[in-house]
Parts: C-alpha cells; sequence; structure tokens
C-alpha cells in the first residue's frame, strides 16, 4: 500500500481527496493536516510514503514545508497539489525537493496517476505549467527584493518596511527599484502584485 499525507487548509477539498484516493486499491491517507507548520509533525509520526501537500497554508506554505521533508532526510516523497498555477510557484516547489506538482483541475485518475509515478521514483509536472515557466523564466528577484516586496504587499511605507527589514531607508529603495524594474513595473505595490501572480513571493 502507498501511505499518504494529505496537507491542505481546506477541509472540505481535504476530505475530497481523501475519499478518491482511499477508493484506489493501492493506497491509504495514513494521516490529514490543515497547516503547513503540521506537515513535518505528521511526517515524522505517520511516516508516509507521500505526501500531497497544498502551496497556500496557515503556519508555513507549502514549499517550505516540503524543504523541511528533502532537509529532514525523510523518505517521504512530496506532491504538490494546488489551486494556484504559477511558474514561479513551479520552480521553487522543484528546487525545493517536491517531485511532482499538478493543478486541484486535475481529474481524479490523473491525480491516482501522479502519486503513482511519484512512489516510484518518478516526476509529475503540469503540461501546460511546465511550457510556461520554460517561456517565462527564472524568478529574476533576490531573497532580499522578494521579502520586501512581501512586506510592501501590506501597503506599508519606506519607513515602516526599514524598520522591520533593520535597513536604512535608502537601501529599502534602492533595492524596490531593483525589484520595480526587474517586473517591469511602475510601482511598488505593482512590482509586488506581479512578483505574487508570478508566484515568486
Amino acid at each position: 500500500m502507498i501511505r499518504v499525507l494529505l496537507a491542505d487548509d481546506q477541509a472540505m477539498v481535504r476530505g475530497a481527496l481523501a475519499a478518491l484516493l482511499n477508493l484506489e486499491k493501492d493506497m491509504d491517507v495514513v494521516a490529514q493536516v490543515g497547516r503547513g507548520d503540521e506537515v513535518l509533525r505528521a511526517v515524522e509520526k505517520y511516516q508516509p510514503d507521500i505526501a500531497v501537500v497544498d502551496i497556500e497554508m496557515p503556519g508555513l506554505d507549502g514549499i517550505e514545508a516540503t524543504a523541511q521533508i528533502t532537509q529532514g532526510g525523510f523518505p517521504t516523497r512530496v506532491l504538490i497539489v494546488t489551486t494556484f498555477g504559477r511558474p514561479g510557484y513551479l520552480k521553487r516547489a522543484l528546487d525545493a525537493g517536491a517531485s511532482g506538482f499538478i493543478v486541484k483541475e486535475t481529474p481524479a485518475d490523473e491525480l491516482a496517476k501522479a502519486v503513482r509515478t511519484v512512489h516510484a521514483g518518478g516526476r509529475v509536472v503540469d503540461p501546460a505549467l511546465a511550457t510556461t515557466a520554460l517561456f517565462e523564466g527564472n524568478n529574476p528577484l533576490t531573497d532580499r527584493e522578494r521579502e520586501l516586496l512581501r512586506i510592501a504587499l501590506e501597503g506599508v511605507t519606506v519607513a515602516d518596511i526599514a524598520a522591520e527589514v533593520f535597513l536604512s531607508e535608502g537601501t529599502v529603495r534602492n533595492l524596490l527599484s531593483s525589484a520595480i524594474a526587474k517586473t517591469g513595473a511602475r510601482t511598488r505595490n505593482e512590482a509586488a502584485r506581479i512578483a505574487q501572480e508570478n508566484g515568486w513571493l
């Protein structure tokens, strides 16, 4: 049996995925969690073969949770199943150690097939998303630029951002200007929105 852990903050979605996978004769959903910061503990406790993980969850996003599993040296392989089919998310998820990345619109039989493929050591990537990611290229932002844009999404001032990250206002302005140029935006708020839509944050 393929032991599966489900991580999704929407209880209805989680329940539906569990019901679908438990219909498969070779799969057993051994645990379900609704927060990203509960994933690692569940992996340690239940030792699943596959973790089916959403990206946007409270506590910790699914990409960071994937990195924790990978860095912890656990044999559990990760399949990202998300509503947010963004090229930037795909690249970050694969870099974090995910073995698969598909969207929630995927038919049930394709989901089960993806779980089996990942369990067998293969990789599964949504083909349309892979094509988009290939043509759009990599995330152009540095880690620091991404951090500042995440804060900028809250609509705060440059002074507030500088105080939060312990940098001078001049340095923050320079970094934000660089991020604005890289995203082709006109303002920091627009740059943050573009970066978010591309899954770079």
